[in-house]
Parts: structure tokens; C-alpha cells; sequence
């Protein structure tokens, strides 16, 4: 074979090779100056990706779509609620007998000023009694000092024992009742304080026959600590917000802690506080059964204080998912769909999967609905003078509470005044020994 035809051989090989090589790089991904060989296998796994991506957006889609609509219907439904309750805010001229109870256990931030404030109540007869487990709690101590510097107030302070229930809260609440002579029994948690026509106003709700218990709407009032702002941000304008959607939607079926009033045949119909032993959620119980026995239970437009004090981002995160888990417990259903009040959250995780010009704008619109609806409950509504102030902690907030709502799937555990409890199904719990 000659020279001339094996060049031409090999000449024409690399005119093959070259050509297979252009070919190559026009049909592969290109990074930089690099071709990327792309195999079969790779482009099925790119495609897998691309599908669960997909999927992703769209249930993220989904799920701000629903807060965007709570977020509507819930500035519609606190609208409508002071609105009302705007116009009928007579005081009423029917002011039956009270017995206020108040379980008392250790010092608490402001106890004693959270004490007087029900001591300065302006009504015509009412009695306070008070209860803690031992003589030697230091709130036994302040609670007999504030007896004597208002001898005119009828009170008395019961020390009860250790609980036989889980819920020591409730063997309090039994021992005191049992005592008690009036018709209405109001029920306050020691951080919460009140002005002197607090028992005027829930006097009023009862005038109403059909009305078994009275609960009452409160904002947030916070210690100096950062993390206390924004537990009481929270209180003021997200967990209030669904207290008036729900009161719109479907009734009051349950109480809130902080204040709670129920008729002594409302009570007596229902089986008294012992039905609540095993509960942790035992305002939520207590107005579930009350309606569930044909009494109404009345959300009161009257606005308690509820202090705050968390000290410490870890103390307010552990506080926040006993919320969390307790409410899963005592209502599966309920804290499933609690995740769609979370409107804020999940458009910031829309944004952050795909930050794109129409998810930014997305999170832009839901922001506003979000900083309206802070606004319009907490500072018009509520009267809360710092909501205006933390307006621009509202997002940061707001992804604490959307965490430990995740948190609050994960675990059954809880630590209550220092000791450790199981959460049960159907919302009961037992003490960890």
C-alpha cells in the first residue's frame, strides 16, 4: 500500500473523528468551556427531578393559596367581630355573685400586681379564693399579705395537697369550687391581669340564657426580653386571629385559659372540674364539653392582659411546642389544618425553592395580608399600643410559630412546671416518674 493512500487513510479517519467530536459537543450541556457527558441513566434521574420539583412548587402553590384565603378570612372575621361587639358595649345592669379562683404555684413575674388587679375589681358582691399544693410556696406568702391589705374583699387561700390527678391545675380548681359560694365561678391564670370593670363585662355576656360559660379575647404584653416580645407579638396577632375565625365559623367549642367563667348548673350538668384530671388542654376540654351539653360558650369582646416572660430563646421555644403538642392531642384534625394558617411561612419557603420574579411577588402580596391583619387585630382591635411598634418582627415570629407547629409532630414529651409528662391520645397525658 503506498504512502499517498495510507495518509489519505488516516486523513480521512481524523475527518470521521472530528466530525463524531463537533457532533458531540452540539448535542451535550455545556458548562463554561467544558462538554458534560450526559448518559441515558442521567437524563432519566434529571427528569425524576425535575418532576418531584414540580410537584413541590405546586403543593407549596397550594398551601399559600390557603393562608392567602385565611389571611382574607380573618381580617373579614375580626371586621365583623368588633364591629359588633362595638355596638352592643353596654355594661350589664344584672351583676349576679362571683367567685373568682385562682390556682397559685410558686413566684411568677408581677404575681402580686397581677393579684391586686383582681382585688380592685368595681363590683357589687364577689368573693376570691386562692389555692397552691404546699403552705411553704412562696405565693402562700403573697397571697396572705394581699388579704390584709384588702380586708373588704372576701377571700381565702386553701392549700390543697399534693394533686391526685395529672393536671394538678384541676384538683386546685375542684377543692376551690367546692368551697365557693356564688353562682358564677370565674377561673384566671396567675400571669394575667385585668381592669376593674373585668367582672361588669363578662356579667354581661351572661344575661343571655342560653350562655353556660364565658371566655375572653387577650393580647400579649411582654417582659423586657426579646423572645417575651415576640410570644406576646404572637399571642396579640396570630393566635387571637384564630380564636375570632373559628368563633365566626363554626361557634365557640372550646375556652381559653387565661379567663375563663362558667354557671354553677352549666358546671354541675357537665360533671364538675374532675372531668378535666387528665387533661393538659383543660380550657379547650372544659368548653368542648360545655357545648357538647347544650350550653353556648360565649367569646367576651373584653380584653385581658397576658403577660409573658419568656426567659430565653430555649424557654420560649419549650413553651411554645407544649402548645403545640398539647393541641395536637386534643385535636388531630384541627392541628393538621392549623398548617394552612401559616401563610407568611410557607410563601417565604415558595420563594426560597424558587426564587423567581412570581414567587417574590407572591411573598410580597402575602406579607401585606399578613402585616394588615397584624394590624387591624392587634393594634384596632386588641389595643395593643406595642403591635404597631413590632410590626417588622411579625415574619420572625411567625417562622418560630411555624416551627414549632412542625415540632409539635415530632415527640409526645412535654416539661410543665418542671416535672416531665406523656401526652396520651385523645389529648390526656401521665407524668413521667
Amino acid at each position: 500500500m503506498s504512502d499517498s493512500r495510507l495518509r489519505g487513510g488516516h486523513f480521512n479517519e481524523d475527518r470521521q473523528a472530528l466530525a463524531s467530536r463537533q457532533s458531540l459537543e452540539e448535542t451535550q450541556p455545556v458548562i463554561g468551556l467544558r462538554a458534560i457527558e450526559v448518559h441515558p441513566g442521567d437524563t432519566r434521574a434529571l427528569n425524576r427531578m425535575n418532576w418531584v420539583y414540580n410537584i413541590w412548587i405546586i403543593l407549596l402553590a397550594i398551601v399559600v393559596g390557603g393562608g392567602t384565603i385565611y389571611y382574607l378570612i380573618a381580617i373579614s372575621s375580626v371586621r365583623r367581630f368588633f364591629r359588633i361587639h362595638t355596638l352592643n358595649s353596654d355594661l350589664s345592669d344584672r351583676y349576679p355573685p362571683v367567685s373568682l379562683l385562682k390556682p397559685l404555684s410558686g413566684l411568677e413575674p408581677r404575681l402580686e400586681s397581677n393579684l391586686e388587679s383582681f382585688f380592685e375589681q368595681d363590683y357589687p358582691v364577689f368573693e376570691i379564693l386562692m389555692a397552691v399544693q404546699e403552705a411553704k410556696d412562696p405565693a402562700a406568702e403573697l397571697a396572705r399579705g394581699m388579704m390584709a391589705r384588702y380586708p373588704e374583699v372576701s377571700s381565702q387561700l386553701l392549700v390543697v395537697g399534693e394533686s391526685p390527678y395529672a393536671n394538678a391545675k384541676v384538683h386546685g380548681l375542684e377543692k376551690m369550687s367546692q368551697t365557693a359560694r356564688n353562682e358564677l365561678r370565674v377561673i384566671t391564670d396567675s400571669d394575667v391581669s385585668v381592669r376593674p370593670d373585668y367582672l361588669k363585662a363578662l356579667a354581661k355576656d351572661f344575661e343571655i340564657r342560653e350562655v353556660g360559660a364565658v371566655t375572653s379575647l387577650y393580647r400579649g404584653v411582654a417582659g423586657r426580653e426579646f423572645w417575651s416580645k415576640l410570644e406576646a407579638l404572637g399571642m396579640s396577632t396570630e393566635f387571637m386571629a384564630g380564636v375570632i375565625v373559628a368563633e365566626r365559623l363554626e361557634g365557640m367549642k372550646f375556652m381559653l385559659g387565661p379567663s375563663m367563667a362558667i354557671r354553677t348548673d352549666c358546671l354541675n350538668a357537665i360533671g364538675g372540674f374532675s372531668i378535666l384530671a387528665d387533661y393538659l388542654a383543660d380550657d379547650f376540654v372544659l368548653g368542648e364539653k360545655v357545648s357538647n351539653a347544650g350550653f353556648k360558650v360565649s367569646l367576651s369582646p373584653f380584653v385581658i392582659d397576658h403577660h409573658a416572660y419568656s426567659m430565653g430563646f430555649l424557654h420560649s421555644f419549650k413553651h411554645r411546642l407544649r402548645w403545640n403538642r398539647s393541641a395536637r392531642f386534643s385535636r388531630p384534625i384541627g392541628y393538621l389544618g392549623q398548617g394552612f394558617t401559616y401563610g407568611l411561612p410557607w410563601a417565604l419557603v415558595l420563594f426560597l425553592s424558587d426564587s423567581s420574579h412570581w414567587t417574590a411577588m407572591v411573598a410580597g402580596a402575602v406579607l401585606t395580608l399578613r402585616l394588615s391583619l397584624a394590624w387591624l387585630l392587634g393594634s384596632k382591635g386588641l389595643k395593643d399600643p406595642e403591635v404597631a411598634r413590632n410590626l417588622w418582627l411579625v415574619p420572625v415570629q411567625d417562622v418560630l410559630s411555624f416551627l414549632t407547629w412542625v415540632g409539635g409532630f415530632l415527640g409526645r414529651e412535654i416539661v410543665w412546671r418542671n416535672r416531665r409528662y406523656r401526652l396520651l391520645e385523645g389529648g390526656r397525658f401521665t407524668r413521667i416518674e
